[in-house]
């Protein structure tokens, strides 16, 4: 039983409940609050820290690679890739207009792709950033967003690539410290913020949604936002939302580490960065796609032996490479990989699958939860 303090403060009805305290969630309550100040928002976390994405990333800004957007273009099309790219850089230039970099730790010391002659790309691999330069110069603002940097590839701590692309919007960034930044910054606007509720169903009632949680505590809202991204089809099964598990690996600091910035295989799916004089390396799910559409953290052998052998391939350095910790991470993907965000039913928004790059794309999205929430009350 809640008592009448809770029920008047914590529990209180409320204009709008936000499930996920990640970054879409945090996000979208502070775009609410700066349109519509009066507005009561509530946000309901299941963990004591947010235990998606958000925090348990591998710590990159997500502007993409080359051989990434490439593909992307493929399946979406030219200006959905476009589309979405533009989205990447509008939310990284935002993330730095509302924290210091020191606050964030956000590091712009650009990324490198590495390439092998196996990939389509190789043969013609100028050409294509030629061609990508071209289409993303009205975005960046720069006629050179990827160069050639294969001939200083022994420079920056990798070996046995053919090819390494350099691409200047990339950057390191410190999850945990972004997402407790956000946190303080939504708190000060008198956003409230409930840890350890779990969310586990809701009824329309008259104009009010009531939302039932673990303990058996409700709370009234006019809206609901879901932000559980590869948590979704728990509420709401009927989007389709597939998690994808993001696995994880953290050396020992390395003596002499020559490797600095951030990195990227295979389109994207393998990426590294240093922390320090540490290496943290994240990826390889499409070792095992059906495997890794999960929502399991406890990662697997598999993945985490691969990516160490892949440190000892690649990594140039001349000291044994040992692993010091590993985690895993719980993305959300839709079948055209665009961001979702859609009512899922009357009052009930769903804000989701940012298919991997939660952290440039969450800023731009909450834009467009804040427009539909308040053309909707």
């Amino acid at each position: 039983m809640l008592s009448f303090w809770e029920k008047d403060s914590f529990y209180a009805d409320t204009d709008i409940v936000i499930i996920g305290a990640g970054l879409m969630g945090l996000w979208s309550a502070y775009e609410l609050k700066k349109a519509a100040p009066s507005l009561s928002i509530t946000i309901l976390e299941k963990n004591a820290t947010p235990l998606g994405a958000s925090t348990r990333n591998a710590g990159f800004a997500c502007f993409g690679s080359l051989t990434e957007l490439i593909s992307d273009e493929t399946t979406m099309g030219t200006a959905a890739m476009l589309s979405i790219v533009e989205s990447r850089f509008k939310g990284i230039q935002k993330i730095r207009a509302n924290f210091s970099d020191e606050a964030i730790q956000y590091d712009a010391c650009g990324g490198f792709e590495a390439i092998q002659n196996n990939h389509f790309t190789a043969a013609n691999l100028d050409g294509h950033i030629q061609y990508l330069n071209g289409l993303l110069a009205p975005i960046t603002g720069s006629h050179q967003t990827f160069c050639n940097a294969t001939k200083q590839l022994n420079r920056y701590g990798v070996k046995a690539f053919d090819h390494l692309v350099y691409n200047s919007f990339e950057a390191g960034i410190h999850s945990g410290k972004l997402v407790n930044e956000l946190t303080n910054k939504v708190l000060a606007l008198d956003v409230r913020i409930i840890n350890g509720i779990e969310v586990k169903g809701w009824i329309k009632t008259g104009e009010s949604i009531e939302i039932a949680t673990q303990f058996g505590q409700t709370i009234k809202a006019k809206q609901l936002i879901a932000c559980m991204n590869g948590f979704t089809q728990t509420l709401l099964p009927q989007l389709n939302i597939v998690p994808a598990r993001g696995q994880i690996l953290l050396t020992k600091p390395i003596d002499g580490l020559i490797l600095k910035g951030t990195f990227h295989f295979d389109e994207g799916f393998y990426y590294w960065r240093n922390i320090g004089n540490r290496i943290l390396i994240g990826g390889a799910r499409n070792l095992d796609i059906a495997g890794e559409q999960t929502t399991n953290l406890a990662g697997s052998d598999k993945i985490r032996n691969h990516l160490a052998q892949f440190l000892a391939t690649y990594i140039d350095t001349n000291h044994p490479i040992e692993i010091e910790q590993y985690w895993s991470g719980i993305m959300g993907f839709t079948p055209n990989k665009e961001p979702l965000c859609t009512w899922a039913e009357p009052n009930v928004l769903a804000v989701i699958a940012c298919n991997g790059m939660g952290v440039a794309l969450t800023p731009i999205v909450a834009e467009k939860v804040a427009a539909m929430v308040l053309a909707n009350d």
